[in-house]
């Protein structure tokens, strides 16, 4: 019978070589695109530190070939999940939101639903702002639909539960609050949700930029893909932005992030300004 000792709590002591790095830089490339820099060493050691103890591993050289075991999908999930797990907010970079509500919405048609994709959603407090705008010009009964997606399963998980502590409301109007929202009571204080009036509008997918996309999706009339590119490589943005505009609407908006730019990416799609781009059509 072999035996292995059990890795104490206390090893987070457990070493990264520059080799194992070099490794897990080369995985996390190839699954979602994401160049990871020298800088991010210590970062993915204190991440991966969990799962070395959880598994009563001994080295991030073991964890590494637990990971690529095909057998071993769900761990492979569970690094990815934490290597990839971004902070955000409710109404992050507010003029894309006002540019929603002033030029997008007066603009629809009338009577066919406006379609929207998160494309990067992570917990989902973007998801629920546009929905938050929505709703307010188009009631909650109106046609409208907001589709988020992610790579990480866990973000996910959070935007479809749409709970949310109250520490979180920084930058929700409190007017959106009361309109949109139940605080919770009991053993549910500290917190608010989304209203399910709101929740009906979304749904959500796990979806690989990096990939083919899935047939899951459909064609939008807007799509955010916001604070997500400045993660890859040249080469991986082109291929990316390629994917995302086949899936707009002709007339339809791309928006970025503020730190982010399709200049020398894309041509299909033309900037209108800074940060917002558009299909032809």
């Amino acid at each position: 019978m072999d035996f292995k000792p059990v890795i104490p709590a206390a090893a987070s002591a457990v070493s990264l070589t520059d080799q194992e790095y070099a490794l897990f830089q080369a995985l996390i490339y190839k699954i979602a695109g994401i160049r990871m820099a020298e800088s991010k060493k210590i970062l993915l050691t204190g991440r991966l530190s969990k799962r070395l103890r959880a598994l009563s591993l001994g080295s991030f050289g073991e964890y590494y070939k637990l990971v690529t075991d095909p057998a071993q999908h769900k761990e492979l999930q569970n690094m990815v999940d934490l290597l990839t797990t971004n902070e955000t907010y409710f109404f992050r970079e507010q003029g894309h939101f006002d540019f929603l509500a002033q030029t997008v919405i007066p603009k629809h048609p009338r009577g066919t639903s406006l379609d929207i994709w998160s494309a990067a959603s992570s917990t989902g407090e973007e998801i629920y702002t546009i929905s938050f705008v929505l709703a307010d010009a188009l009631t909650m009964a109106g046609a409208w639909t907001v589709t988020g997606s992610d790579l990480c399963t866990t973000v996910l998980e959070t935007a479809r539960r749409g709970t949310y502590v109250l520490e979180r409301t920084r930058g929700l109007p409190p007017d959106y609050l009361r309109k949109y929202c139940t605080t919770g009571t009991g053993t549910d204080a500290g917190n608010f949700s989304i209203r399910p009036e709101i929740t009906k509008h979304t749904k959500f997918l796990q979806v690989n930029l990096n990939m083919a996309l899935p047939p899951g999706l459909g064609k939008y009339h807007v799509i955010f893909v916001r604070n997500v590119m400045i993660y890859f490589d040249a080469d991986t943005k082109r291929k990316v932005i390629a994917r995302i505009v086949e899936r707009l609407h002709p007339g339809g908006f791309l928006i970025v992030g503020h730190s982010e730019s399709l200049t020398g990416l894309n041509e299909t799609v033309k900037i209108i300004k800074p940060t917002i781009y558009q299909m032809p059509g």
